[in-house]
């Protein structure tokens, strides 16, 4: 299947530090891909670096084109999205002026952000710093699915969620993904085993595994050895 990301012996470091070690893995133009490991391992430096928020190295194609010497607004231009993982919604501003801030031109999937999160549609004029932290999760999400991107860069979505709001947010990657490929760091093995066709495993910032996340999943000696967890007690 045709890649619409390329990762090729990434490396990246924060402060010095070298975070990214060497990280090569490719993401399908369709589904969902998944980035799991345990903390600390290099996941949300990865998607942070593929963004060029953080000082790398190595390869990085969108679509064939080579985006690793861009910085982050340019790589958001060209197509990917991003949605970090503490949120970062502007709290000082209403939902409806948080999500207009994310518009990058005339064209929107405003109709299909507003049937995935009604919610948001009910507390346009919230300020977002209000919001309990799913909504806000929610905001950060619909900012990420208001542009057409070519890919999706989502880290850690459910983290922190009560059950209810974690279905809410898998239900509305599900349905993103039918439009855009996703690649997705998730800790959640349930969200993962529903969500996901791909999986790569990151240990010491080294891609350690990478193929089905069925296979993966359905082998509990291989989870537990790759991310220290047995998949049928985590879910």
């Amino acid at each position: 299947m045709t890649a619409v990301l390329e990762v090729t012996h990434l490396q990246a470091s924060i402060g010095g530090q070298q975070v990214v070690e060497d990280v090569t893995f490719s993401v399908p133009a369709h589904g969902i891909t998944a980035v799991l490991g345990r903390n600390g391992v290099g996941k949300t430096s990865t998607l942070r670096a593929i963004m060029g928020l953080i000082p790398r190295t190595g390869e990085i194609r969108l679509d064939g084109e080579r985006i690793d010497a861009l910085p982050p607004h340019r790589v958001a231009r060209r197509g990917v999205g991003y949605v970090p993982e503490d949120r970062e919604v502007f709290a000082t501003l209403t939902v409806a002026e948080n999500l207009a801030l994310a518009e990058r031109g005339p064209r929107t999937n405003r109709e299909l952000v507003d049937a995935l999160f009604p919610d948001l549609v009910r507390r346009r004029s919230q300020l977002a710093g209000t919001l309990s932290g799913g909504q806000q999760q929610m905001v950060s999400v619909a900012r990420a699915l208001l542009n057409d991107n070519r890919i999706l860069l989502v880290d850690e979505p459910t983290k922190g969620l009560a059950p209810k709001i974690v279905t809410e947010v898998a239900d509305a990657l599900a349905e993103a993904a039918r439009t855009v490929p996703i690649l997705l760091v998730e800790q959640n093995l349930e969200v993962v085993r529903r969500l996901a066709g791909d999986a790569v495993v990151i240990v010491g910032g080294r891609v350690a595994h990478a193929g089905r996340a069925a296979d993966l999943l359905d082998d509990p000696e291989l989870t537990r050895r790759l991310l220290g967890v047995h998949a049928e007690a985590h879910a």
